[in-house]
């Protein structure tokens, strides 16, 4: 039996089969969920969702359920939630695999000069939308289930080259703490997984991300880097029954470099 046997669950927003939510999606597969996607559509809707759809191909699952959805749009977010409960009724999990700021204020710029739509578009898409997502979800889990989404340390700490996204991490946790308070009443489970680098599309437009990797094998713990699939059995344990008791943490998945001093 699969941990995550009869459960139902919606993972937002694969780009292309490195992405963490492949990892996700693949192990969630694997343990008998059945999956719903998101995709950002971009410029060429129909050519975003064929390099999901090979993503996809990658990790297995061929005939999964995938549907457009940009989420600093309230109009996108309620056409997917709406076609999602055509096609599933109910779900028991949804993740919040996605994130975006300027690259230009991430590989060069320094934070002071963060301009204030580059701040607050940062924030919007990688934090507010977990608000956003979990609020539309609601009507779709009448019997609870659980919410994650992704972070990393430099919500904590001032990571070089991170800058703005860093704030809006410590946002996006500061927000599941708040939903976890808030839906456990309703029996539903809310927290985050803050995994170490990883080579994904959103990872490379971090400024110094070579020098991170190198850093991570030599200091951590377990002298090495994490593999994506690692944070995808985190997130099974986070989705299944196994973390019941469990609402309102942040899992580290880093092989430990989060402990080290500087």
């Amino acid at each position: 039996m699969g941990l995550l046997d009869g459960k139902k669950g919606l993972i937002l927003n694969i780009a292309n089969d490195r992405s963490i939510a492949a990892h996700i999606a693949h192990n969630a597969v694997a343990q008998g969920a059945v999956c719903g996607f998101g995709f950002l559509p971009m410029d060429n809707p129909e050519k975003s969702e064929r390099r999901v759809r090979k993503a996809m191909e990658e990790h297995g699952f061929t005939d999964s359920w995938l549907h457009p959805c940009d989420v600093s749009s309230d109009q996108q977010i309620e056409r997917f939630f709406a076609a999602a409960k055509d096609r599933f009724g109910t779900i028991d999990f949804l993740v919040h695999s996605l994130a975006f700021a300027d690259r230009t204020y991430l590989v060069k710029g320094k934070f002071h000069e963060t301009p204030r739509q580059t701040f607050a578009q940062a924030l919007d898409i990688s934090a507010y939308s977990l608000v956003a997502l979990a609020r539309a979800a609601l009507p779709l889990m009448p019997n609870g289930g659980s919410i994650i989404a992704l972070t990393y340390l430099g919500s904590e700490r001032a990571v070089p080259g991170y800058n703005v996204m860093g704030v809006a991490k410590a946002a996006l946790e500061a927000s599941m703490r708040y939903l976890a308070a808030e839906l456990g009443a309703m029996n539903i489970r809310v927290n985050t997984i803050s995994a170490g680098p990883v080579r994904t599309l959103s990872a490379m437009a971090v400024g110094g991300i070579d020098e991170m990797f190198e850093k991570v094998s030599q200091y951590s713990p377990l002298r090495r880097n994490i593999e994506g699939d690692e944070v995808g059995k985190t997130a099974v344990y986070l989705l299944s029954d196994l973390s019941s008791g469990v609402t309102g943490e942040n899992i580290f998945v880093d092989c430990g470099i989060n402990i080290v001093g500087g």
